[in-house]
């Protein structure tokens, strides 16, 4: 069903529930619930829903919960005092539905990684140096710069309490295949524990379904992802990927057809394109 089909009212009521979601994300809200709201069936409920926000009620109401829980860390409130404002009723419950999104305990998240083993390497490549940061779940962190003390600098700015340990033989592997895709050529996909928003994963998702070679604009991406406009926000959540080249934000242009926001460098950006496009 495509978007264009969900009648103006029926927007208007998933966004009123989405704005209910948001404000009370501690509560459990069904999908009997919230379809009888809508008044509509819940199997209908739940297919709208999915192309009005682009995922389902139980993935948006995970965000928002996890977005409440988040601000709640950062404000320095304890996990046992934001795990039950967020909504998560157990301890077990809380671990299961957010370590995989924090990329380290809840707890170390609040002390800004504290505790967290991070493997890193560098190596030279065709746009300098680059650096590959890795968790016990998968990569973290790719980044592009002139030497390494900048790219360490960066992952300590992102990382500034986590234990940061150099793994150049543990990594290998996973660096080989950095590095082909740095060259453009075909690479084995590397898991990736990122944080990120509902909207960001989304973006990320759809940059990785971008064939090699090809490009894309802000706005056929936000299309793409059924937020036709959401340009700025699209642009926004590119420019906020932290792991460049596997999550080929690169593979984005301006409607304009000319090269934009890339924080590792437009230079570095158009030969991206050009090696990726070399290669295929």
């Amino acid at each position: 069903m495509p978007k264009s089909t969900v009648d103006a009212n029926t927007v208007a009521t998933i966004t009123d529930i989405c704005s209910l979601i948001r404000r009370d994300p501690e509560t459990r809200h069904t999908l009997a619930i919230l379809s009888q709201r809508a008044l509509l069936s819940p199997a209908h409920f739940q297919r709208v829903f999915k192309r009005v926000v682009g995922v389902s009620p139980r993935q948006f109401a995970d965000a928002c919960r996890l977005d409440r829980f988040k601000a709640g860390l950062r404000d320095g409130e304890s996990v046992t005092v934001v795990m039950c404002a967020a909504g998560y009723g157990s301890s077990s419950r809380l671990y299961e539905k957010t370590d995989g999104q924090l990329g380290m305990t809840p707890s170390d998240y609040r002390a800004g990684g504290r505790a967290a083993l991070i493997r890193y390497t560098t190596a030279a490549c065709e746009l300098g140096r680059v650096l590959l940061a890795v968790t016990g779940i998968g990569v973290c962190a790719v980044s592009i710069a002139d030497a390494d003390t900048a790219l360490e600098a960066f992952l300590r700015s992102e990382f500034p309490a986590a234990e940061l340990v150099r793994d150049e033989f543990g990594l290998a592997d996973w660096l080989e295949e950095l590095l082909r895709a740095v060259t453009g050529g075909p690479h084995r996909a590397l898991p990736i524990d990122v944080r990120a928003t509902a909207f960001q994963r989304r973006v990320w998702e759809a940059l990785q379904r971008i064939p090699r070679g090809e490009t894309r604009t802000y706005r056929e991406l936000a299309e793409a992802i059924g937020k036709p406009t959401a340009v700025r926000a699209v642009a926004r959540a590119c420019a906020t990927n932290p792991t460049a080249v596997l999550v080929p934000c690169h593979r984005v242009i301006g409607t304009d057809g000319k090269l934009h926001g890339f924080r590792w460098g437009l230079d570095r950006k158009q030969k991206l394109i050009d090696a990726e496009r070399k290669e295929t």
